[in-house]
């Protein structure tokens, strides 16, 4: 799978890279700021690494407001809303893959306060490299519209949010091979072209999160 990750990251930021110029000039002139946003993330066997995404919020965002974000979050830019509605934020972690802190499928890395916070099982999804989709990304593609019904929207996203995710990415370890993972990034580049999920059943984890969201109010 590392081949796989190395050549087609390398294919995708050649082929991209027209798209990935206009997208950076995009934020640059939309708004003052950087361009690219990094993160400490937490990757396989617990190793830090710069998580880099396209800004998509006003600069300092992370000071003025919640630790979260919802899709009606007021810090996020004109264009910022477009690039996370259509996943195009999440291009520059072609770099992440290219350079072996990420595949393309995988958990989605979080951050060392969160991580910290994982019990003794949950920490086996650290066996493998994060991701740049997942299964969990998958059936949880409309996080940001699910917590902004909950009324505190941070105690949500660590109670209700984080073991939900946890718990799909350690399915998805329990079942991870080479076609599995090509099944993921097939449905991922079905749904941004305008598809549809595979299963188009609702997964009874997203179920439960609605549920404990309402509980919550």
């Amino acid at each position: 799978m590392r081949i796989f990750d190395l050549l087609v990251s390398l294919i995708g930021i050649v082929m991209l890279s027209p798209v990935l110029f206009c997208l950076a000039l995009l934020i640059k002139f939309s708004s003052p700021g950087p361009i690219i946003y990094s993160q400490k993330r937490v990757g396989r066997n617990g190793r830090l690494f710069s998580l880099y995404k396209f800004r998509t919020m006003m600069v300092n965002a992370d000071k003025i407001g919640s630790s979260v974000t919802t899709d009606r979050d007021p810090r996020i830019t004109n264009i910022g809303r477009v690039l996370r509605k259509t996943k195009l934020d999440e291009l520059p972690q072609l770099w992440n893959v290219l350079k072996g802190d990420m595949s393309f499928v995988g958990h989605r890395p979080d951050v060392p306060e969160i991580v910290n916070n994982y019990t003794v099982a949950m920490k086996r999804i650290l066996e493998v490299r994060p991701g740049i989709t997942s299964n969990a990304s998958l059936h949880l593609r409309n996080e940001e519209h699910l917590l902004s019904f909950a009324k505190e929207p941070d105690k949500a996203y660590e109670e209700i949010f984080v073991p939900a995710k946890v718990e799909l990415a350690m399915e998805h370890v329990r079942r991870k091979s080479f076609f599995f993972d090509f099944g993921i990034l097939l449905q991922t580049v079905w749904i941004l072209t305008g598809g549809r999920i595979w299963p188009t059943k609702e997964h009874p984890i997203v179920k439960e999160i609605k549920q404990a969201i309402e509980r919550m109010k």
